[in-house]
Parts: C-alpha cells; structure tokens; sequence
C-alpha cells in the first residue's frame, strides 16, 4: 500500500480505517474483504492475532447461493497495525448482509417462508431482506468512515448486469443519505475492455461518485491504493482557502463589482464541496466575466484543503479607481497629488469621526483636539497663602457639533380641490414601492428635493454671524468656567 495514501487516509480518518462493505448479494463483498485482510491487515499483525482474525473472516464461494446471512465484523475487534515506523491505524471491515437479487438463493426457506437472520442488533432473529437493510443503516452510520459498494457487470458467476443494477440504484440513494464518503467497486473480470470502461463512465455519471473497475478474485496493493485514492476525493473539502487581489477584499460590500463576487462565491461553493470537486469549482469560477484567470495553487487529499488564486484585470481595477475618486488617473502626478489631498481629508475626519458618530446618536458631538493644536502660555510662578507653585496653562481647540433640525414646508396653491388631489395622487403613486423617489417629483418645472432644500438653506443662513459669534462665546463659559451656573436665553 502507498505510503503516501494510507497516510492521508489515516489523516482524514483520525487513524481509524473502517470500511463498511455493501452490496447485492454474490457481487463479491465477502471475497474482496478476505483479500483485504489478506494483503493489508495479516502481515502486520503477530501471529496470535492472525489466527483470530482468520477465523472472523466471511467465507466466499460461486453460484447462486447466498453466503453471508448475518453482518460480519472483520476482524471483531479492530486491529491496531504499523504499516511504517511511525504509521499506526486501526483496521476493521465489516461485511453486511447483502440486498437480495430475486433469482438468488438462501434467503428463503423450503417452505417458502422468509429465512430469518441473526445480527448484533437485536435478540430475535429477523428475515434476511430486512437485516440487510438495517445492517446497511447501522453500518454506515455507526462503525464506518469509508463505504464501499460492491456490484458487478456480470461478467462472472450465474447473474447478468441487469440482476445488480435494482439493488445498486437503491444502496447508492441510501447511502448518499448517510452523507458519509463512499465509492463504487465494479467486480468484474474484464477490467481494461472497452465495455467496461463504457459501464464506468456511464455508472459514474448516473451516480456522481467515483466507480473502480477491479477483478476482485486477483486483487492486488494497486488496486487497493486506487480503491481508497478515489474515496479519498469523495471528503468533503475540509478548507477552501481562495486568495483574491487585495484590492477587491477591501472593496465595499455594498459596492456591485464586490456583491457580483459575493454571490458567484457563495454559490458555488454551496454547490460543490467534495474534494473532488475542487476542478469544477474552479471550472465554475472561471466562467465569471470578473475574473481574468482561476488557477489551483495546492491540492491535499490528506488535509482536505483547497487553494486557489483568482486574478482580475487591469481594466476591471482602472475602472473602479475611476468610478470610486470621479476621475481616471493616467498621470503619476495627478495620482500623488490625489494621494496628498487624501492625507490631509483622512487625518481631519479621522480626527472628526467620534464626534459625528456621536451627533448621530445623541445630537450632540465634541471632537477633541490633537496634540498639535495645543498652544502653551509661559509658565507662571503662583503664591497660595505661604506656598508657591507653577501655573502651565494650555488652550486648544475642541470642535462641538450639534444637530438641529430644521423644518421646511412647501405649500403650492393649485387650483381646485380636486386638482389637487390629482396632483397629490400622483405625487404618492410610487411612494410604496419606492420611498426615495419622491423627491424627484417634478412640481412646477423643479424637483420636490431642490424645493425643500432651498427652504433649509434658508432658513439656515438667516442665523447671523453675530449670534453664532454669542452662541461659541456661551459655550466656551460654560466649559471652562463649570456647568454650576444658570444661562438664559431671552427671545
């Protein structure tokens, strides 16, 4: 067994290789665990072991009669072996009872009645067709990590392809159920003829899930290491790390080049998230006209982790420069004098954003001053009684802000009542689906926003600057002198 799969494996796994073994009966469950353990658990175990294992393994033989009437445990206990110095796993197969082919024989008795089964599930003993599938359930479920479902082409043995095909449909719809990683092994002693290679690829796209072809009386390591490399790609990618242009990371939310991306990630990767989805995720990616090239940069069946790294263009970058500052940059000093100014716009809101966060909040708002605006007079020597000390007095700017709101009407006579109504309809039509659109209503040749705005801005200016100069003044006493004292503002 390649070192490098059984230590993915082993990785994904947490060091327990526990492979569920389904199936229709006489497709070859109970021969493909013998060789299994065989080839990959007796070797590495002593000698005592080795018998008991032996004696727990499932016996196999042709025609049509059923051979495995109750679920086998192999070996019952899992086998702690060493494939490398350092590479320890616990082993076990466990082989279920399988689904019954109709024209098999051995799950019913003489007389026509429903031959009854033992399983470690229950006391009493249950007919055949219902242990398999309860078998199949718990198997699954509860003692395995990997399933394999083992069917045929019929190209051995007493049944024809079509015999397998029923019970192969309804084991896969289960066990995709299960959402546990599983392949398909097709037994067949045809492995390299172009039928089968036909069969495979039919077989693979009906059930979106990776077949093997592999003539189960003469397997070898090989096809043991194809067997588990397949199931290793029906994981669920663990992590997809996808590196993006640094550019597009920072860009808004809320911004439609940023939304677009957004929403191409989201689903596909909702779509797709087995390992070996990895190459159409990245096919899927590609077909977004946002990107310039998808690329895989790693792949580790052993981690389950994805990488990959999607560019843009040149254009796509330009074009949101130019739609964020209002202009296109072709010159280098147009571009550092928009970085200057940037500075300068950063620093001062950066300093002022508290400030305004807080008038949203509570309509009230102070921006402190920085260290730079801080003005020191002389230092003086003062006298207290029969002490002295110094006086350090500083004076800095601290910028109040303060929201007032400002009512404004328009109030047009228009005729009669019922024009106005008319218009008053009108105006309110979209009101519902589109609240903001009214304000480009048009009333009188201009919009419902420039009339209303106008009325503010009047009623703003008409403050005049020697009462603005009174209301500072007001201020500055009250925060330098106390809030103990009374001010009244005589209207």
């Amino acid at each position: 067994m390649s070192d490098s799969i059984i230590r993915n494996v082993v990785y994904r796994t947490n060091g327990e290789m526990f492979i569920g073994v389904v199936g229709s009966v006489r497709s070859g469950k109970s021969l493909f665990i013998r060789k299994f353990i065989e080839k990959k658990v007796l070797p590495y175990v002593s000698s005592e072991l080795k018998n008991e294992i032996i004696d727990d393994m499932p016996q196999s033989a042709e025609g049509r009669t059923i051979m495995t009437v109750e679920p086998k445990f192999v070996p019952a206990n899992p086998a702690n072996i060493t494939v490398d110095k350092d590479l320890n796993l616990n082993v076990r197969l466990v082989d279920c009872v399988g689904y019954v082919i109709p024209s098999a024989k051995g799950y019913m008795n003489d007389d026509h009645t429903p031959r009854l089964v033992r399983t470690p599930w229950f006391s009493e003993n249950i007919p055949f067709e219902e242990a398999a599938g309860i078998g199949t359930k718990k198997v699954i479920e509860n003692h395995t990590n990997i399933g394999l479902l083992v069917t045929s082409d019929g190209s051995f043995g007493e049944f024809n392809r079509t015999d397998y095909e029923d019970v192969e449909e309804r084991l896969v719809e289960e066990l995709q159920n299960y959402e546990k990683p599983f392949v398909i092994v097709l037994n067949t002693t045809e492995v390299n003829s172009s039928k089968t290679k036909r069969l495979v690829d039919e077989m693979s796209a009906k059930y979106q899930v990776g077949v093997i072809p592999i003539d189960v009386m003469n397997l070898n390591d090989n096809d043991i290491d194809r067997i588990l490399k397949e199931a290793l790609n029906e994981f669920d990618i663990s992590k997809l790390d996808i590196k993006i242009p640094n550019w597009l990371s920072v860009l808004d939310d809320e911004h439609k080049v940023k939304k677009e991306f957004n929403d191409t990630i989201s689903n596909v990767t909702g779509e797709f998230r087995k390992f070996k989805h990895a190459n159409i995720i990245k096919e899927k990616l590609s077909e977004c006209p946002l990107f310039d090239s998808v690329n895989i940069t790693s792949l580790d069946s052993g981690t389950g982790e994805v990488i990959m790294e999607i560019n843009c263009s040149d254009d796509l970058y330009n074009g949101i420069v130019e739609e964020i500052i209002g202009d296109a940059i072709n010159d280098r000093g147009k571009f550092i004098e928009l970085l200057q100014s940037s500075k300068v716009a950063k620093r001062s809101f950066d300093q002022y954003k508290a400030a305004l966060d807080q008038v949203k909040t509570t309509g009230y708002g102070i921006a402190c001053p920085t260290i730079e605006e801080m003005v020191l007079d002389n230092p003086q020597v003062i006298r207290q009684g029969s002490r002295y000390g110094i006086k350090l007095r500083a004076i800095a700017p601290s910028i109040h802000m303060i929201k007032v709101e400002v009512e404004s009407s328009f109030e047009p006579i228009i005729g009669s009542e019922e024009q106005s109504k008319q218009l008053l309809d009108k105006i309110m039509a979209d009101y519902d689906k589109d609240p903001t659109g009214i304000w480009n209503s048009e009333i009188f040749g201009r919009t419902l926003n420039e009339v209303v705005n106008d009325g503010i801005r009047a009623k703003l200016y008409l403050l005049p600057e020697n009462i603005q100069y009174k209301f500072r003044e007001s201020l500055e006493k009250v925060v330098n002198k106390g809030r103990g004292g009374i001010i009244a503002f005589i209207l």
